[in-house]
C-alpha cells in the first residue's frame, strides 16, 4: 500500500462509501459536495494507494446459516519460527475463521469464529481446531449478543 495523505473530502468519500459501497459516482459525488470528475478521480486515487482494498457484501449471519459467534484463545506449545509460521498458514486456510489477531498477554492469538451451533462447533475444534500442530491451549469464550459492530472507521 502506498503511503497518502488523506485530506477531509478523502475521509468524507471514505467513509460514504463504508455507509454504502453501491452507490454510483454521482450519487457519492453529491453526498460529499464534489462534481463527478473530481470525484472519480479521487475514488481512484484511494483504490490506487491500496487505502480502498476492496468491496464487499455484508450478509446477515444468522439469515446465512451461522449464527454462533465464537472467540477462541489460543497459547501456542512453542514460539519457534516453524510453529509459528505452521499455525499461521493453517488458520488462513480454514474458512470458519473470520479473524486471527497476533495478541500480547498470557495468550498468543484471538480468533473469530463462526458456527452453524454448538455441535457445530464442538465437531469444528475436534475436526480441524485439535488437528493444528503446535497448540498447547484453547480457551473459547461464546458471544451471546451484539452491542455494537461498527462497519466503518471512524473519522
Amino acid at each position: 500500500m502506498k503511503s497518502i495523505k488523506l485530506d477531509r473530502t478523502d475521509r468524507e468519500i471514505v467513509r460514504e462509501l463504508q455507509r454504502d459501497g453501491r452507490q454510483t459516482n454521482q450519487q457519492l459525488a453529491q453526498a460529499v459536495n464534489l462534481s463527478p470528475s473530481p470525484c472519480l478521480r479521487r475514488l481512484r486515487r484511494l483504490e490506487e494507494s491500496g487505502l480502498i482494498a476492496g468491496y464487499t457484501a455484508i450478509v446477515d449471519q444468522q439469515a446465512y446459516g451461522l449464527p454462533l459467534t465464537v472467540f477462541i484463545h489460543i497459547t501456542l506449545a512453542r514460539h519457534d519460527t516453524a510453529t509459528v509460521n505452521a499455525f499461521e498458514q493453517r488458520v488462513g486456510e480454514i474458512d470458519e475463521i473470520m479473524d486471527c489477531y497476533l495478541m500480547t498477554g498470557q495468550r498468543d492469538y484471538l480468533l473469530r469464529v463462526v458456527a452453524s451451533s454448538l455441535e457445530g462447533y464442538e465437531q469444528f475444534v475436534r475436526q480441524v481446531i485439535h488437528t493444528i500442530p503446535g497448540i498447547a491451549s484453547i480457551d473459547t469464550s461464546f458471544a451471546y449478543g451484539v452491542v455494537k459492530h461498527a462497519r466503518s472507521l471512524p473519522a
